[in-house]
């Protein structure tokens, strides 16, 4: 049998790691475009490669904006337990963070390629690289391969491991097969805020914030930071993740609003603020931080509300309490474009799920081709997740099953 795996990342060499253990007397090509493979691996986490995340299957699937439901099922035959398991036990140790991601205690994302590298090695997988595909043609039960510049290549099996496109063009050679494609669009990025103040803020975190879209019901939760651009932190890149769609089509230009202490409970807040008022009544306002806010960010929401920081908490009033409750729970904030996150490059979009058997990524379209990682529709936030739906694909598409 003669398999060919088309994409050299992460997923490739997964897939085509258990092809070659599944069927250890098939021949496994790997084709890579570029003159390089595992580029984005290599650069992912900072260069520390977050391999996955050790979270529960439930906490697992609720962290892809798009395909959660379809890697749910799939992760009951291959998850990121059984992933950590398997580096373990080709002799990459691995440590869990207090966030639950898990990186090669190495702290180096070489400790993975070469150990992919070995184990293509080893097994005697050929790895062909400047091979760009261009389009497959099914023939009987086979399947040839056109790539530029080079002669077609016939396999009996194929799977597709090219990860996402910045352009719908590219994966016009996969529509002419009759698969639908979720038009791409990027995600995990951070927010531009050209004409907004609180970029003089720069540096400052605020540890448990929640963010929202405007005019919608999307929101996520965690710390926010602050950059000379506008905003960043994992609380933005989620909402960047779980929106993507939302504010591509506005353009990236939207309003984001901000609740600083992430609590709804606008009485709640009311109360503690008249505590302090009760407790420090002749203190000025700059010298209480409430919620244990950063100090320079409760002094820019003074100004912002035009409140002197030489106040005293019992001058505050009604109306000034009212006004640091609004602030604190809805504050507003003008999004003017997105900027990349790190080298990150992840989009939404990609072959439509409901042309994919769940159960063994082959296509319900071509016979024996299979798909896995980001060229599917599928998308994690970031923490590891992008990678886990990648070895989880490519562990059942190099299962090669019908």
């Amino acid at each position: 049998m003669k398999v060919a795996i088309i994409g050299g990342g992460a997923a490739g060499f997964f897939s085509a790691i258990q092809v070659k253990e599944n069927y250890p007397n098939a021949e496994v090509f790997l084709f890579e475009k570029s003159q390089n493979i595992l580029s984005k691996l290599k650069i992912s986490g900072g260069g520390r490669c977050n391999v996955t995340n050790a979270c529960d299957i439930s906490e697992l699937s609720k962290a892809y904006p798009r395909g959660n439901r379809f890697l749910k099922r799939t992760f009951y035959t291959f998850n990121n337990q059984d992933i950590m398991q398997w580096f373990e036990s080709k002799g990459v140790p691995l440590v869990i963070q207090s966030d639950n991601c898990v990186f090669p205690k190495s702290q180096k994302s070489q400790s993975i390629i070469d150990l992919f590298t070995n184990e293509t090695s080893r097994l005697k997988i050929n790895t062909l690289l400047g091979m760009k595909a261009n389009s497959i043609i099914p023939k009987d039960d086979k399947l040839e391969i056109h790539f530029e510049n080079k002669q077609p290549l016939t396999f009996d099996k194929v799977i597709v491991t090219t990860g996402g496109s910045p352009k719908k063009g590219g994966f016009k050679w996969l529509e002419n097969l009759n698969h639908t494609v979720q038009n791409p669009v990027p995600s995990l990025f951070t927010f531009n805020m050209p004409n907004e103040s609180i970029s003089k803020l720069m540096g400052v975190v605020v540890e448990n914030t929640l963010v929202s879209i405007q005019g919608s019901k999307i929101e996520t939760q965690g710390a926010l930071l602050i950059t000379h651009w506008g905003m960043s932190g994992p609380a933005i890149i989620k909402l960047s993740s779980y929106a993507a769609r939302l504010l591509n089509e506005k353009d990236y230009n939207f309003n984001v609003k901000v609740n600083w202490i992430n609590d709804k409970n606008n009485t709640n807040i009311q109360q503690k603020l008249l505590e302090i008022v009760q407790l420090h009544p002749h203190k000025m306002l700059s010298k209480i931080k409430p919620f244990a806010l950063p100090e320079r960010l409760w002094l820019f929401l003074l100004e912002k509300t035009n409140l002197s920081p030489q106040k005293k908490w019992n001058e505050l009033g009604k109306k000034g309490i009212n006004k640091l409750v609004q602030l604190f729970t809805n504050d507003l904030y003008t999004v003017q474009g997105k900027t990349t996150f790190k080298e990150e490059f992840v989009t939404c979009g990609g072959i439509d799920l409901n042309n994919i058997n769940g159960n063994t990524m082959q296509s319900k379209l071509v016979k024996n081709l299979y798909f896995a990682g980001e060229v599917l529709d599928i998308d994690g936030i970031t923490g590891g997740y992008n990678f886990q739906a990648a070895w989880t694909t490519g562990f059942i598409a190099g299962k090669l099953l019908d």
